[in-house]
């Protein structure tokens, strides 16, 4: 006899309030490397955007369900069902954004737009189509010219003449040369497309004088909250890996298979950022197997092409263009049903 029943058909103890959980202590490393190399003004985007997100999430809460009529069991059923889903949100947006307070207000309207309007807007939690942290970082970037101009980190590469005066007088200790004047672009891409020079690959991977948004810069940091994902078994470490290996491999082949391209390509910009903490949103991705490895190649591809063709960074363009694309996915490739078994083709008699 066959039974028939409702899901969820497994249970678990992981819930959505435990997977953001997860997400925001991974994403700890980056906030801190980015509060160490920015600043207090980190700092202080972070919070705002945070506690914007939160808060926004709060009042949509309270009016959804008519708080005038039960305040107290309102505000405490919303503590119950409260699932960290904006805090992660407001945080990736606060990675996104550069660390200069002047523009304190981005944080604020970018995390009011994404969780109001992309995910509450949608139903809520589960209920969105395109992720509200992309989403938000792309309507400030198209409302605040302020989105294009980035500080460098409070430290950098040796001066050349430091370098010298201490290779000469090792009594000398070298000193790092604080890089406070602001630069317009996204980090190293625009010199790598210029063929102008780049910071060396270790500068780019840790972080030291790269001019970019606070999460972005130090992709030491990315990767050690992308092995806690891992580990806890969040994400698939495929999926990353693949994003960010066709990005950098289609890169060197748009620049002639020069290999020299491959490391500045994957190092630059918001790519692992992107990959790791954003790409891999359950609710943006298709539901098959087979459907997330056709998505992440084609993210891949889309941005290494449009990188390319533009001379910017366009990670949060290309997630937010291939989220609109994932129910095209789904439509063609369905996930087999839980427990299926395909049925034998009779005999020809």
């Amino acid at each position: 006899m066959r039974v028939l029943s409702v899901a969820p058909h497994i249970r678990t103890r992981r819930t959505t309030k435990t997977i953001m959980l997860d997400v925001l202590i991974a994403l700890l490393p980056a906030a801190v490397a980015g509060i160490v190399y920015f600043g207090w003004q980190a700092a202080a985007i972070i919070l705002i955007a945070m506690a914007s997100a939160a808060l926004t999430e709060f009042v949509w809460y309270l009016i959804e369900h008519k708080v005038w009529r039960g305040g107290k069991e309102t505000i405490e059923a919303f503590a119950a069902q409260f699932d960290f889903t904006s805090l992660v949100t407001g945080l990736l947006l606060a990675l996104c954004l550069p660390a200069n307070i002047d523009g304190w207000y981005m944080p604020l309207l970018g995390s009011v737009f994404a969780v109001g309007v992309v995910k509450m807007l949608f139903g809520g939690t589960g209920k969105n189509i395109v992720n509200p942290a992309i989403a938000g970082r792309i309507f400030l970037f198209i409302s605040f010219t302020a989105m294009t101009v980035y500080p460098a980190a409070n430290f950098g590469p040796l001066l050349p003449d430091n370098l010298a005066i201490w290779q000469t007088q090792p009594e000398i200790k070298p000193t790092w040369t604080p890089q406070s004047a602001l630069e317009t672009g996204a980090t190293q891409l625009g010199n790598i497309f210029n063929l102008k020079p780049v910071l060396s690959n270790l500068d780019l991977f840790l972080g030291t004088g790269v001019a970019g948004c606070i999460g972005e810069t130090c992709k030491l940091a990315l990767l050690v909250g992308f092995l806690y994902l891992c580990v806890r078994g969040v994400i698939k470490w495929y999926l990353p890996v693949l994003y960010i290996g066709v990005t950098g491999l289609f890169a060197v082949a748009l620049e002639g298979f020069n290999f020299d391209f491959f490391l500045p390509s994957i190092l630059s910009g918001g790519l692992i950022l992107g990959a790791c903490f954003m790409a891999t949103d359950y609710v943006t991705t298709p539901k098959s197997t087979l459907g997330n490895i056709i998505y992440f190649i084609a993210l891949g591809l889309l941005t290494a092409g449009l990188r390319k063709a533009t001379g910017m960074e366009v990670v949060s363009f290309c997630i937010l263009l291939m989220n609109f694309l994932v129910f095209l996915i789904d439509l063609a490739i369905r996930p087999r049903p839980f427990g299926y078994i395909r049925a034998k083709k009779e005999a020809k008699k």
